[in-house]
Order: C-alpha cells, then sequence, then structure tokens
C-alpha cells in the first residue's frame, strides 16, 4: 500500500513559516548542491497533495514548472471549485476520502507538501505514514506553526536522522 509521507523544513520552535508567509529563513541553510535529500525523496513520489495557499506561494515564488511538470498528479485541496491545470487538480470533496482512495490505487508514494491547514487536517485523522523534517538552525518566534493543536496523541518511531554541516538537523519518523 502507498504511503502519504510529510517532507518539510520548521524552525528549531516549530515554524514552517514567519508571519506573513515569509520564507527567508530557509536561506540561511542553503548550501550549493546540497538538497537535504530532496531529489531522492521527491522520486519516491508520483502524487502531491497541497493546500491552497501553499500552493499559490510556490506558483509565485518559484514557478509553474515545479508542478506543472507532468511527473506527478498534484491535488491542490481548495474550498473554491477550478478548472485543472496539466495534471494538477484543485480537490473540493473530503480529504480522508481522497487520501484512502489514493493509498488504495498502485503508484509510488504520496507527498504532503504543506501547508498547515492541511498537515492539521491529515494528522487528525491519522492517515500521515511518515513525517521527514528538516530543523533549520533559528527561533522564530512566531509565524505558521507546523503542527497544531487539537489532533489526537500519535506515536512515532524514529527512522533516522542526519545532521548537516549548515546546522540543519532532519529527522524521520514513521507511524507506529
Amino acid at each position: 500500500m502507498r504511503k502519504l509521507c510529510l517532507f518539510i523544513a520548521c524552525s528549531l520552535d516549530g515554524y514552517i513559516a514567519a508571519p506573513n508567509e515569509n520564507l527567508d529563513f530557509l536561506k540561511i541553510v542553503e548550501k550549493e548542491g546540497e538538497d537535504y535529500g530532496y531529489q531522492a525523496f521527491t522520486s519516491s513520489v508520483d502524487t502531491i497533495i497541497i493546500g491552497r495557499k501553499t500552493y499559490d506561494w510556490v506558483r509565485r515564488e518559484i514557478g509553474t514548472e515545479h508542478y506543472d511538470n507532468g511527473d506527478r498528479e498534484v491535488y491542490v485541496i481548495t474550498r473554491t471549485e477550478r478548472a485543472p491545470i496539466g495534471k494538477t487538480l484543485f480537490y473540493t470533496g473530503e480529504l480522508s476520502s481522497l487520501i484512502r482512495r489514493l493509498k488504495s490505487e498502485q503508484g509510488k508514494n504520496i507527498y504532503c507538501d504543506g501547508g498547515a491547514e492541511v498537515i492539521h487536517e491529515l494528522l487528525k485523522i491519522d492517515l500521515v505514514d511518515e513525517l521527514i523534517i528538516s530543523i533549520v538552525p533559528i527561533l522564530l518566534g512566531n509565524g505558521i506553526r507546523l503542527f497544531k493543536d487539537g489532533r489526537p496523541k500519535q506515536q512515532l518511531k524514529l527512522i533516522k536522522t542526519k545532521a548537516f554541516d549548515t546546522g540543519l538537523v532532519q529527522v524521520q519518523y514513521k507511524r507506529e
């Protein structure tokens, strides 16, 4: 069965973005030739789940080719119906139904690329199988939290940790 995997970076104090959706703090760990396992991870997935705000930010800051490259199906979780763009579908239905259907189908793993609202909902319904979290060595103090309150307790098992010379530490857990 396919796994739903979260691959995300956050500050040491647990923020995935500073106020105003600012991601400039990620630049402190940028290093030429280092992708922190992102390319290897994305080669293991063929489907992406992403919240609409995160999708809009990526399209604005990185460009449409990041998602609309034809290699993967992309489901943008949104409340507003929109026509598909290439393999990008705008999904307005029940999130749990979508994930259960995708997990039951043949294919590679499913990548949850954020944002905080989608992650929160997936954790509430216990559908995240693996978490790969890159911890950036900075305390932001406020912003958008990776983990919100109001979800059930979940026991995780450590798969691996890796420290990089930039100070970034990556932890990988799976659901028990």
